[in-house]
């Protein structure tokens, strides 16, 4: 019997494959706003690493309104940081399942220059809000229900696909997962990004 990562994987790649066929992106003519990166996953890849650094590029500068204070957050607050950013819904059954791990990743790495940021997506605001409180999520994520801010994440960025999980070094993208995640998924990447100089 197949595991429920191998089931999403599974899924997350016929996603991928759908829009690829079906022409559901943002098109030739989408306007990059602020950053160099084009998401592309060889051969359905649900892991996709950018090494060596110098090969990394940048996203634009992601904001968007905090989800309980409605204050804007802009990805630039965390300039000097590794940035986990995570593409999450209430609604999302495997986002239910990662967050306690990604919480448990957060509070080992936060003091180490790490900062999680979510993307709250197609969600309602209360019921986001009680997940978060229900699990005790420490780190800060924008609401955006329509995924607006999603843009900044490279125009052929899979917005189907929830969840996913992008991973900056501190300042370009070292990389995208296309599936629920747990601690030790991230651990050997923050490790090795929190030494790079």
């Amino acid at each position: 019997m197949r595991s429920i990562r191998q089931i999403v994987a599974v899924a997350a790649a016929l996603v991928i494959a759908a829009a690829q066929v079906t022409g559901c992106t943002t098109g030739e003519d989408a306007v990059a706003q602020g950053g160099t990166f084009d998401f592309v996953s060889p051969g359905g890849q649900t892991a996709i690493f950018y090494d060596p650094p110098s090969s990394r590029v940048t996203i634009g500068d992601l904001n968007g309104p905090d989800l309980f204070t409605d204050e804007t957050i802009w990805l630039s607050d965390f300039t000097g940081k590794v940035v986990l950013i995570n593409v999450w819904g209430s609604w999302c059954a495997p986002c239910r399942t990662e967050t306690p791990e990604l919480e448990t990743v957060y509070a080992e790495y936060r003091d180490r220059g790490v900062q999680f940021l979510g993307i709250d997506v197609r969600d309602n605001r209360d019921t986001a809000r009680d997940s978060v409180t229900d699990r005790n999520v420490q780190y800060p994520s924008i609401f955006d229900p329509a995924m607006r801010s999603l843009i900044t994440l490279g125009r052929t960025y899979p917005t189907s696909v929830v969840p996913t999980t992008m991973v900056l070094d501190r300042q370009r993208v070292a990389a995208v997962y296309l599936m629920a995640l747990l601690a030790e998924d991230l651990r050997p990447l923050l490790d090795r990004l929190t030494t790079e100089r």
